[in-house]
């Protein structure tokens, strides 16, 4: 009889498992990464047939404490524009000084697990997709009753999506200070984009979220 999987432990090993690689490289073979974590090449094997099982488990871990820490942050706000800029703000937040854990494993995804990659990388995506399609609906209905300026919800949640990730590699390879970054990203794309009844547009000059706006410095 098969032993049963042991979740708690197959994380911890991932986490550990991880942290070799990046260390080492995505080279090290199997032997010599289970020498590095004090366990026998079959216990490894157990849980993680190939260095990619691994890294995957790690990467949909990694999301989901990621999930766990933005979403709140989120649900902090009403209108679909705030919701869009806390959500960027709370992933820097979430990944600050420790940005080149998640470039490491989707990079690392790439390099180990071949014609899976896309099918891994998904599987990762569908922690945040709910999350997605709620946002969209809020942007479409915004764009309808006049609360969110004219704009494509499907281009303006890509281009977010593009300027978050990005800018924590920016924050790997060159040290990118991102609060100022998250100012123009306020000031120049979304705030011209949310109408408040009554009032219009929040402008260019202010009106981030409070609970939303950026705190990391560096």
């Amino acid at each position: 009889m098969a032993r049963p999987v042991e979740p708690h432990k197959r994380r911890e090993l991932a986490a550990a498992a991880v942290a070799v690689l990046q260390r080492r490289g995505t080279d090290v073979s199997m032997a010599e990464l289970a020498a590095e974590l004090g366990v026998k090449r079959p216990t490894l094997l157990y849980h993680f047939p190939t260095k990619a099982h691994l890294v995957e488990e790690a990467l949909v871990e990694l999301l989901m404490e990621q999930a766990a820490f933005v979403l709140p942050r989120v649900e902090a706000h009403e209108h679909p524009i705030d919701r869009l800029y806390a959500q960027m703000t709370a992933i820097h937040e979430f990944h600050h000084g420790h940005e080149a854990r998640v470039v490491f494993l989707t990079q690392a995804i790439a390099s180990t697990a071949g014609e899976r990659t896309e099918a891994i990388l998904a599987a990762g995506a569908q922690v945040f997709e709910a999350h997605r399609r709620d946002l969209r609906a809020r942007l479409r209905r915004g764009v309808a009753d006049g609360t969110v300026g004219p704009c494509d919800p499907d281009a303006l949640l890509a281009t977010c999506r593009a300027l978050t990730d990005g800018l924590l590699v920016q924050r790997v390879v060159m040290g990118l200070a991102l609060a100022p970054v998250h100012a123009l990203v306020w000031e120049r794309l979304l705030a011209p984009l949310k109408v408040t009844p009554g009032r219009g547009r929040a402008g260019a000059t202010g009106g981030r979220p409070a609970r939303a706006r950026s705190t990391v410095k560096r």
